[in-house]
């Protein structure tokens, strides 16, 4: 990255996986694009997602970045807060890491993704998303965690995924609907 003055208007997309699997073609626009290394984990080898990625790693298209921990750590504790950490998987937790990374190096930032939750956790965060297969999150969540056999309400950062009272696997709900996007 360079110094932040310089980058004021500079844009960069932040690929997730799920953008490959839907056929997202890195060539296909002039921004610069990062990923993270566990994405290329996630796609299965030899497939046409993963050709294209090979692809775009090669002709310098895309760039491969793990972001600091101090961001991944501050993603953590807000998805946490919200609601969507247990449905974010670590790659989607470094891909969001990543972009607030960039952001607050000056960069705007748009996430490629058709990831619900991490949608939310980014337009929350103030970070652009673009979804390829989807229509895209229309509204904004909060969650809590609730039992559906005693109905027992926990915060949305409860760390059990069991009822303290009853047992039974915990589910989530919006608690909070917040503006239309």
């Amino acid at each position: 990255m360079k110094s932040q003055s310089h980058d004021k208007n500079k844009r960069v997309a932040i690929i997730d996986t799920s953008a490959f699997l839907a056929g997202f073609d890195p060539f296909s626009i002039s921004e610069d694009h990062v990923t993270t290394p566990s994405v290329k984990e996630e796609l299965r080898s030899n497939s046409i997602a993963s050709v294209r990625f090979e692809t775009a790693v090669e002709n310098g298209k895309l760039k491969i970045k793990l972001p600091a921990d101090k961001y991944v750590n501050s993603i953590k504790i807000f998805a946490a807060k919200i609601g969507d950490s247990f449905f974010l998987s670590e790659t989607d937790m470094q891909l969001l890491a990543l972009a607030l990374e960039f952001n607050v190096s000056g960069y705007t930032t748009k996430i490629v993704t058709d990831d619900y939750s991490i949608q939310n956790v980014a337009i929350q965060l103030g970070i652009e998303f673009a979804p390829l297969a989807t229509f895209g999150i229309r509204r904004l969540l909060k969650w809590i965690r609730y039992c559906p056999a005693c109905r027992r309400e926990y915060p949305a950062d409860f760390k059990s995924t069991k009822c303290t009272i009853c047992g039974t696997l915990l589910k989530r709900k919006p608690r909070k609907i917040c503006e239309k996007l």
